[in-house]
């Protein structure tokens, strides 16, 4: 057998970089990475030997290096990763959020953190977390709840098991997320006779399981005796690249749909059966449907709480769920009738199951009404008044077309967006399975490297810039143009709204109502212009939208700083969303809120 004598880090990077796709790509386009101790001798070294072949990128903070890693990822339909490399310690923590995101939202990323020393001959290291009773552990097991699959790296062999089974993992359509490979420091530098033939490239192929029969048939007959049935779409849809499977099983059957955060872009908002979205953020007449639905046919959405109006917005006595998912945790959800299968494998099957049948018209007056209503909302203010987040988003859409994409992840925006935003197909990317405040910025940049024909709008609130804002800078390095709309409301508006409706006064979310000696007055303007970045101040909706039309043109991201009103929300669509409201307050509010509480709960629907 022919062997070639690599360290074990030469070897990761060289296996890695030989992973292929069906398209004849690399799966793991190239790695982000922050040196340190642990990582900078042995992966610094071999990433360093492999720059002309194998891109490593440099971010700013750990994290968000990640979130960009997995912005890419998903903007890739989960075809294409990046993986990261960090130093032992907080270096390598730092990215557990990240890899939480990544685990909720089903989405490869391919974390290689440094880790304390095999042989132990210096422990304990520096940034060494000790376990008084487990020798074994090290920081890195926090990363085991948050991964799909969690290995160490001790010795230079495990890398034959471990590297298959990690991309095993980050290519199965059902199984799909993040993986951590916690590689001891000496270990990266030990030398190993490697078997040439592993690192041969191989293509992955992402798989399309087919249903089970007896599952199909029932899906089949639930289907046919339904009257109101209602598909929502969800992310698995998208992944599964079943668009327009979906779209012309809907107008074969004449079956309504609304989108999930995951999603929503699925279909061009003008499709005619086309209601918006459910739920917490649902759209009036996506909700309606919801309500009168006697069969909910869930389509690659794992029914999280807003998607559901924490299960109060498919009221009709009686009604079913079917659930086409392609993992059956997801499938049995809440007693759902499960259809196990890849989502356009199913819907082809169903729909030649049908035939011909064809339920009733649903009410499109009421979906035209809808979006006769929110042209208002979108319509700037009249006099000096700030302008709403609605009036901001109606400016933004006036200045996108079908090659945008605009993206969010927390705060106000993804639920006003969510019930508001006129998608084109694929021109909508929402990070809400984790909805992790500080993913905007980095998320736009990791879009723009997966699609850099894109125009990519990142809109954000001033909370969420403040937590996560350093990979502008990168994106400035790297040449990766796209354009922030800074919302500033002054503090966490979309939180003391639900605050105040939750019956508590308002506190410790807007700046001025925490406590404070010095009143806050932050120059968003000047912050992201001192990184690099082309930095406007709109003081108006008309100003707000001459800035986005000369970003498009720009080489470096652009950031608009636009003041909105903390106070109003989107003033249409909507459901209940389970908050719970304490039971004993001295407060007439919180005891009123607290009654309308227990009137939504019995509402509820508890199966299984």
């Amino acid at each position: 057998m022919a062997t070639v004598r690599l360290t074990a880090a030469q070897a990761l990077v060289r296996y890695v970089s030989a992973q292929m796709t069906e398209e004849g790509e690399r799966f793991i386009e190239g790695i982000w990475a922050i040196f340190g101790h642990g990582n900078v001798a042995g992966m610094g070294e071999a990433l360093h030997a492999a720059r002309d072949t194998f891109p490593t990128w440099r971010g700013h903070n750990e994290q968000t290096m990640a979130h960009a890693a997995i912005a890419y990822a998903k903007a890739k339909k989960r075809r294409r990763a990046h993986a990261v490399t960090t130093s032992i310690g907080p270096g390598a923590t730092n990215v557990v959020t990240a890899a939480a995101l990544a685990h909720v939202n089903r989405l490869p990323l391919l974390i290689v953190p440094g880790d304390v020393f095999a042989n132990r001959a210096p422990d304990p290291v520096l940034q060494q977390i000790e376990d008084f009773d487990d020798g074994t552990v090290s920081a890195n097991d926090c990363f085991r709840p948050v991964v799909r699959y969690f290995d160490r790296i001790s010795r230079p062999e495990h890398l034959l098991t471990a590297l298959p089974r990690a991309f095993r993992v980050m290519t199965d359509p059902a199984n799909c997320g993040p993986v951590c490979l916690a590689f001891c420091q000496d270990t990266q530098a030990e030398a190993y006779d490697y078997p040439v033939d592993f690192f041969a490239p191989r293509i992955w192929h992402i798989r399309r399981p087919e249903p089970d029969q007896r599952e199909l048939d029932e899906a089949v007959a639930t289907i046919r005796a339904a009257e109101k049935p209602l598909i929502v779409v969800g992310g698995g849809t998208v992944y599964s690249g079943a668009e327009a499977t979906l779209v012309d099983f809907a107008r074969r059957h004449n079956i309504p749909f609304v989108e999930t955060q995951a999603g929503k872009g699925a279909v061009d908002w003008e499709e005619a059966l086309h209601f918006g979205s459910p739920g917490v953020t649902g759209t009036g007449c996506g909700n309606q449907l919801a309500a009168e639905a006697d069969l909910v046919i869930g389509v690659g959405t794992r029914f999280q709480d807003f998607t559901t109006g924490s299960w109060t917005v498919f009221s009709r006595p009686g009604r079913r769920l079917l659930s086409i998912n392609i993992h059956g945790y997801d499938a049995a959800k809440r007693g759902a009738q499960p259809l196990v299968s890849d989502a356009k494998i199913a819907l082809e099957k169903i729909g030649a199951a049908l035939g011909r049948k064809r339920f009733a018209d649903p009410d499109f007056k009421a979906r035209a009404a809808w979006y006769k209503t929110t042209d208002g909302l979108f319509a700037p203010p009249r006099g000096n008044e700030l302008p709403t987040d609605a009036q901001v988003i109606g400016a933004v859409q006036r200045q996108t077309g079908k090659n945008s994409v605009v993206m969010c992840a927390a705060g106000t925006m993804p639920g006003a967006l969510h019930v508001l935003w006129r998608s084109a197909q694929g021109g909508y990317h929402m990070e809400y399975g984790y909805s992790c405040m500080g993913y905007e910025i980095a998320g736009a940049m990791g879009i723009k490297m997966a699609a850099p024909e894109k125009d990519v709008v990142c809109m954000v609130g001033d909370g969420s810039y403040m937590m996560a804002n350093s990979e502008l800078a990168t994106a400035v390095m790297m040449a990766i143009p796209f354009t922030v709309v800074l919302t500033d409301n002054r503090g966490y508006g979309c939180i003391n709204r639900l605050q105040i409706s939750t019956g508590s006064a308002p506190f410790n979310n807007l700046l001025d109502d925490s406590y404070h000696v010095n009143p806050a007055r932050i120059d968003f303007a000047a912050h992201a212009g001192s990184m690099g970045a082309h930095a406007v101040r709109a003081t108006s909706i008309p100003e707000l939208e001459a800035a986005m039309a000369a970003a498009k043109t720009a080489k470096v991201p652009t950031v608009i700083v636009i003041e909105t009103d903390p106070g109003p929300g989107t003033g249409a669509g909507g459901a209940w969303w389970d908050v719970a409201v304490p039971e004993v307050s001295v407060r007439k509010e919180v005891n009123a809120a607290r009654a309308k509480y227990e009137e939504m709960t019995a509402k509820q629907w508890l199966g299984n």
